[in-house]
């Protein structure tokens, strides 16, 4: 277990490590911890996960992979990364609904923090899931689904409520998808793009008044786009979403048609998508509000091209789950992949936040953000309600840190 987060900007202040190997020793582990936190695959860029008691890897319990056909579900070790599950998944026929990004990271660590992928009629990964086993802070196994009327504020719960070590995820039949990338897209197509696919990404670096790439990925059995479309150029050879990384790290396109689990994600399993020096924000919006933000971005392009490696805009449906970045409203999600220069990136990045207020924007929960307690409060409807969670199954403080007590203060 390294001493810090993939992106090497969080060195963990955990006393002790632990990599238990059975169910009944991380609940021992637990029950006789008074500070604990789960670390997965690290792609959290804050300190939500920190701690300064036991740091805790789930990498050592047994992987399972139950497939439920009769209620179309799979139930994994929590621990297991997206990717792994997806390639036992399509060996049965079987498929998640969407990825994300990274098929590298895992699977309660993406649900935790609301992770997603894009498409207009996609939810994030935590909307999938239809059941969590997890152990409380005194050591005991909660098993909850969503007959449960705590469920929905159970599942993006930032690990606060005890370690999750079983997730149940709804399944579909397997399908395939062809990628194509467009380059060069007027920034006054872009509200068009996001419906016209089954999953699309829009890329740029501030640099011009054109978006300098669309990844499109749509079903392989609707008919190709235009070469022109919407204004824009089909790439002719595989790219990179940041300038300059190798195109091999990267899901096949030019509308080769493969599984899913091989075009969903932009970056290869079996690939490192890059060394992990930078850093990450991202905010979500109404999808009305995308002309009007990416105008008020637009405004501040001298400040954000030299810091900025890639902008990433993606579009998510919305869901009831109490923390969700996407709770209540169909949303756009607007990411900023940072060179690795926090004192640099501090500032533009107060700027961001102040420009995105009026619209509502909401941090996502893994990512760097300045935004205050209040305002995050206030954008969350059942925010009191997961506050009383909180003190419920947690009431010694065993999951808690610096941050979730800056965010959710105890009552």
């Amino acid at each position: 277990m390294s001493d810090r987060n993939w992106a090497g900007n969080i060195r963990y202040a955990a006393a002790r490590r632990h990599r238990p190997s059975s169910l009944d020793e991380l609940r021992r582990l637990v029950a006789g911890s008074d500070r604990l936190r789960v670390v997965g695959t690290g792609h959290s860029f804050n300190r939500f996960g920190d701690t300064t008691g036991d740091l805790v890897s789930l990498a050592g319990l047994p992987p399972t992979v139950e497939v439920d056909r009769e209620r179309a579900t799979v139930t994994v070790t929590a621990g297991l990364r997206y990717g792994d599950v997806a390639t036992r998944l399509h060996a049965e026929g079987l498929a998640l609904a969407n990825l994300a990004s990274l098929p590298h990271i895992s699977v309660a660590g993406a649900v935790a923090t609301g992770t997603h992928g894009s498409g207009d009629g996609n939810r994030n990964l935590a909307a999938a899931v239809a059941g969590l086993e997890l152990v409380t802070a005194d050591g005991d196994l909660l098993t909850v689904d969503r007959a449960d009327d705590r469920f929905a504020g159970m599942v993006v719960a930032l690990g606060a409520l005890g370690v999750v070590t079983r997730v149940t995820l709804d399944v579909v039949p397997a399908f395939e998808i062809r990628q194509y990338v467009h380059l060069g897209l007027p920034a006054e197509a872009l509200p068009s793009v996001f419906g016209a696919a089954y999953s699309v990404s829009a890329f740029t670096r501030w640099r011009s008044d054109r978006l300098d790439q669309v990844w499109r990925k749509q079903r392989a059995d609707q008919p190709p786009p235009p070469a022109d479309w919407l204004g824009a150029t089909a790439a002719r050879e595989p790219a990179h979403p940041i300038a300059g990384m190798p195109a091999a790290h990267c899901t096949p396109q030019l509308g080769v048609p493969g599984p899913w689990h091989e075009r969903l994600p932009h970056f290869r399993l079996d690939f490192t998508p890059s060394a992990g020096d930078e850093l990450q924000s991202e905010y979500h919006l109404p999808r009305t509000a995308l002309p009007d933000a990416y105008a008020a971005l637009a405004g501040m392009r001298d400040r954000l091209a030299p810091l900025t490696q890639v902008c990433e805009l993606r579009t998510v449906a919305a869901d009831e789950l109490w923390l969700s970045p996407n709770h209540g409203r169909d949303t756009v999600a607007v990411h900023f992949t940072w060179v690795a220069d926090e004192a640099a990136v501090r500032p533009v990045l107060a700027e961001v936040e102040r420009r995105l207020a009026p619209f509502g924007a909401r941090p996502h929960w893994g990512k760097v953000f300045t935004v205050d307690p209040a305002v995050v409060a206030a954008g969350y409807p059942r925010y009191n309600d997961f506050r009383a969670l909180l003190g419920d199954l947690d009431p010694r403080g065993v999951f808690r840190t610096e941050l979730l007590d800056r965010y959710f203060p105890r009552s």
